[in-house]
């Protein structure tokens, strides 16, 4: 595996586990609310299901570290296909920065394993 291939995909996965940190235990901190743009009320009446998205971000991180532990290019490149889909998902139905923030390191990383 190419390394440049092997940092993005592990900068993805960092992403991932930054927020499955923020989803799963500081959903209702000022922290969290920060990040997410949410009130004190919504926060403590998502818990749950923030902590719940927070689980699914951590299967993510699981394949990505998969991927990259094994090598297996199509290991790699399904979870980042994930990754990539659910914010593209996530930018149109919550917010644009999401694309940021998730689709296009999702895709740079693709594109860096294809080459690699």
């Amino acid at each position: 595996m190419n390394v440049v291939a092997g940092v993005l995909v592990g900068l993805v996965a960092a992403i991932h586990v930054l927020i499955v940190v923020v989803e799963m235990a500081l959903w209702t901190s000022p922290t969290g609310r920060r990040i997410f743009g949410t009130d004190p009320e919504f926060a403590r009446a998502t818990k749950a299901l923030a902590g719940n998205q927070g689980l699914y971000n951590g299967f993510l991180v699981a394949g990505l570290g998969w991927g990259l532990v094994s090598g297996e290019q199509d290991v790699r490149l399904f979870f980042l296909g994930c990754v990539a889909v659910a914010g593209l998902y996530g930018a149109a139905t919550v917010s644009p920065r999401i694309l940021l923030a998730q689709t296009v390191p999702a895709v740079l990383a693709g594109a860096a394993v294809l080459a690699a």
